[in-house]
């Protein structure tokens, strides 16, 4: 776990995300993060020794649905909205070379 005393530059993480944030946001969003990183630190002080480690509140076991075919839509109405269309089909920009 990352020491929680660092410092966290939220400027320079919206810089690595390529958001461009003002400075009221900036401002705003450290103090948001500082009082996130205070309340896991008195998380971090409980004694939890002899609780299990869970990955869920509740048990959850193999929930599943009957996989039973329904109405859906048309190719029109998928494409209605698409910013680009081609051969009835989305077109977008290549990303992988």
């Amino acid at each position: 776990m990352p020491d929680p005393d660092a410092d966290f530059d939220v400027g320079y993480v919206a810089q690595l995300c390529r958001l461009e944030l003002t400075a009221d946001e900036t401002v705003q969003f450290q103090a948001q993060l500082s009082g996130v990183i205070e309340y896991m630190k008195k998380i971090d002080q409980l004694d939890l020794s002899g609780i299990e480690a869970t990955a869920h509140a509740v048990p959850a076991f193999d929930v599943y649905r009957e996989d039973e075919p329904g109405p859906s839509l048309t190719v029109e109405e998928v494409l209605r909205n698409a910013p680009q269309k081609s051969q009835n089909q989305f077109a977008v920009t290549k990303v992988v070379e």
